[in-house]
């Protein structure tokens, strides 16, 4: 054997190398009065309470690992859930939250709505995921563990999931003290409110109908993409919020048991067809493969129209990237595929392998793998094109927790323990797998 191969590495030991490194974005990117966590690691940036969410369930995974003791993880929880359990609620437009919601981006110094964004019910739903893993995880006799846990089931109860109705059978998008709800509703199409919808069905204080759980679902729009069926969303993030929560596997609501393949199979063909996608590159880009994929809501080169080759290409900045239908400009987030470990091991594994071994996905930095690259726009000092300067906390937190799932089903375990979202799966009509059976008279 050549003296400059190299072994291929332990599948295990790659995945634990990769949970480490990211978990330095959590350590990082951490504001120790008040357990808030920066969306990215641009200078100045504001928090997001989903990747507030994601560091609550990573605190677990980091005590499982030794990445921190169970003192020092209770302590940054405690931190976190009394921040958001004190801080302003109110109509006023400089508060943190209103009605138990809270805004989708706070100042990381004052912990007040920042760049007079909506208040957000699919980031307070990951936010309370994040919290209600805490709780089950922290689950000791000590005044803290308790606290932990009075904390977490305090602000679930408070969120008023009936006021963001607005009136419908279907959840509101958000809400603006200027302007009132938004215009767009969880209404149509598959999405990540999977995870949304079932914690406002298991509210022990305002839970929602099951007629408007049933409505969204019956939307979900079937598609067929190099022989593969399954529920369509062009953006890789959406086949994996929910579950990085909630274990799909085996349970069926009634649109599952229509097309007989539960969310979790969903997933797992939604992962496959972005890799088919890659192979067949029907639009010619650059590190386009079998090991080059992961199509998602990223960031981008642009926007920017550019001739590469002869051929005129259109680059977005910030957008929601889908694939096999689009948009897609040629980025690719390596992150998203590692979250997709769960659904499709054997495709991922072998993905990440090539990316630990040849591309600079890995970096000084030490917090992982790229956000995302773009390989068919050119940059004069960068081999592989262009490459996000930044890291983001729900990515960082995703690769984190899927990893964990995979190895050890943690997160799933925990929430199987919440009775509020045992409640919020029956409500939704789940049932079979180790769920078991729907109880009589439910």
């Amino acid at each position: 054997m050549s003296t400059n191969a190299r072994p291929q590495a332990d599948d295990e030991a790659i995945l634990s190398a990769l949970q480490r490194e990211t978990f330095e974005y959590f350590t990082q990117y951490f504001n120790p009065h008040s357990g808030l966590i920066a969306d990215s690691s641009g200078p100045g940036s504001s928090s997001s309470i989903a990747a507030v969410g994601l560091g609550l369930s990573v605190n677990a995974v980091a005590v499982e690992r030794g990445y921190l003791s169970r003192a020092a993880a209770i302590g940054r929880t405690l931190c976190t859930l009394r921040f958001f359990h004190s801080c302003p609620q109110g109509p006023n437009s400089d508060a943190t939250g209103y009605k138990g919601f809270y805004y989708h981006f706070l100042d990381m110094k004052t912990g007040r709505r920042a760049s007079r964004c909506e208040l957000s019910t699919i980031d307070t739903a990951l936010l309370i995921a994040g919290a209600l893993s805490a709780a089950s995880y922290f689950d000791g006799t000590g005044d803290e563990e308790r606290e932990i846990r009075d904390l977490a089931e305090a602000l679930y109860r408070r969120v008023d999931w009936v006021w963001a109705l607005n009136g419908a059978t279907t959840l509101s998008h958000g809400w603006k003290p200027e302007s009132g709800f938004l215009k767009y509703s969880w209404t149509t199409g598959y999405t990540e409110a999977l995870v949304l919808y079932l914690l406002a069905l298991g509210s022990p204080t305002f839970p929602i109908g099951e007629r408007g759980y049933r409505d969204w679902t019956s939307t979900f729009e079937r598609k067929t993409a190099y022989d593969i069926e399954y529920f369509y969303a062009g953006p890789l993030f959406i086949h994996q919020l929910s579950h990085i929560w909630i274990d799909f596997r085996g349970i069926r609501d009634d649109r599952n048991r229509e097309v007989d393949f539960d969310y979790f199979e969903n997933s797992r063909r939604a992962t496959l067809v972005q890799r088919q996608y890659a192979i067949a590159n029907p639009h010619g880009f650059a590190h386009y493969h079998q090991y080059g994929w992961g199509i998602t809501a990223s960031d981008g080169p642009g926007p920017i129209v550019r001739t590469i080759d002869g051929i005129r290409r259109r680059f977005y900045g910030y957008r929601a990237r889908g694939a096999p239908f689009g948009p897609d400009d040629g980025t690719i987030s390596p992150w998203a595929v590692v979250a997709s470990l769960p659904f499709a091991p054997v495709e991922v594994l072998e993905t990440i392998r090539h990316a630990v071994g040849r591309l600079a996905s890995r970096d000084k930095l030490g917090h992982g793998f790229d956000a995302s690259i773009n390989p068919t726009f050119p940059v004069s000092d960068s081999p592989h094109g262009w490459v996000s300067p930044l890291r983001f906390g729900l990515n960082q937190g995703s690769i984190i927790l899927m990893i964990e799932n995979h190895l050890t089903g943690l997160l799933w375990k925990l929430l199987r323990q919440c009775p509020h979202v045992m409640t919020g799966l029956r409500r939704g009509g789940f049932r079979g797998g180790w769920l078991g059976a729907e109880p009589e008279g439910s």
